[in-house]
């Protein structure tokens, strides 16, 4: 049995390897082209129809961002005449982002900032000489960002929040954040918001709004020439830090819109690229198929 298997293996081993036809490799190619054509056509209607629904929601949030602006504009007026001498080192960082993505850089963009801004970095977009606290807290509002700063600051998280903004944001989502922050119990002497501000319909940028707490105020000069009980202190604060919520939000919201629209057009346009190269090499390999086949037909003629 031994020398029979040997045997065997032996004319195994010496048969010649049959190539495959070089026809048929083409005939193989041509068939992966054409699959890959269908999907890449189908991959290009989907991002298309992405960009236009992205289109119609920026027009909304456009218009969001125009009525919500109003509240942070007000709120830098109150607080650029109300200056305090006393330094605020303890801040709460509060990361404006979103649960979705297909947008770019948007989440990265603030979460950049927020590490620069924590790591004291020269480039970062805090005024010169802002003092921070290393442990300062964050609460992060969106999925996004929490999982791109949770590798390197995940022990700064105090709150986070999820399924805001999904729609247009609107005063009481930002109402809702602010009240959860200061019921928190988290201790801080300001707020510091880090959003992506809208620059254009093709272009933003991270930027940071402070929103000074409730001891930072009553400090004020301008704020102590006025008779307040201390309820109608900490009021005005939870509504600042409600409004410069919402402004961040909406603005932040209308940058999210933008950027996945010229995503998708991006993602449209390499489609329609990538299929003009395959269309083209497709059309390569059927005129090569049926040179090769009529060189047969020839040859076969010719041999007849």
């Amino acid at each position: 049995m031994s020398m029979l298997a040997r045997s065997v293996l032996r004319a195994a081993t010496q048969q010649p390897v049959v190539a495959a036809p070089a026809q048929a490799r083409n005939m193989a190619t041509l068939r992966e082209i054409e699959l890959r054509l269908k999907s890449v056509r189908n991959i290009e209607k989907i991002t298309k129809s992405m960009k236009m629904i992205a289109s119609t929601k920026l027009a909304k949030a456009q218009r969001a961002m125009q009525a919500g602006k109003d509240y942070g504009v007000a709120n830098a007026e109150v607080f650029a005449n109300t200056p305090s001498d006393k330094p605020t080192p303890n801040k709460l960082f509060v990361v404006v982002s979103s649960d979705k993505g297909l947008c770019g850089g948007i989440h990265s963009s603030v979460s950049k900032a927020t590490r620069k801004a924590l790591t004291s970095d020269p480039e970062s977009l805090l005024p010169v000489g802002t003092q921070i606290n290393k442990d300062s807290p964050i609460a992060i509002i969106g999925d996004k960002s929490k999982a791109q700063l949770s590798r390197q600051l995940s022990g700064h998280y105090s709150i986070t929040f999820n399924q805001i903004g999904r729609d247009i944001p609107t005063f009481a989502d930002a109402a809702g954040v602010a009240d959860l922050i200061i019921k928190s119990g988290v201790s801080f002497d300001s707020v510091i918001l880090v959003y992506n501000k809208f620059v254009s319909a093709i272009s933003y940028e991270a930027a940071l709004m402070e929103v000074k707490g409730e001891e930072a105020l009553k400090e004020a000069s301008a704020f102590n020439a006025y008779e307040n009980e201390d309820d109608a202190t900490k009021d005005l604060v939870e509504f600042s830090l409600a409004n410069a919520i919402y402004a961040a939000l909406v603005e932040g919201h209308a940058c999210e819109q933008s950027a996945r629209r010229n995503a998708m057009d991006n993602a449209s346009k390499n489609a329609s690229d990538m299929i003009s190269s395959l269309t083209m090499q497709y059309n390569r390999g059927r005129q090569a198929a049926i040179t090769n086949e009529l060189v047969d037909i020839i040859t076969g003629a010719s041999a007849l």
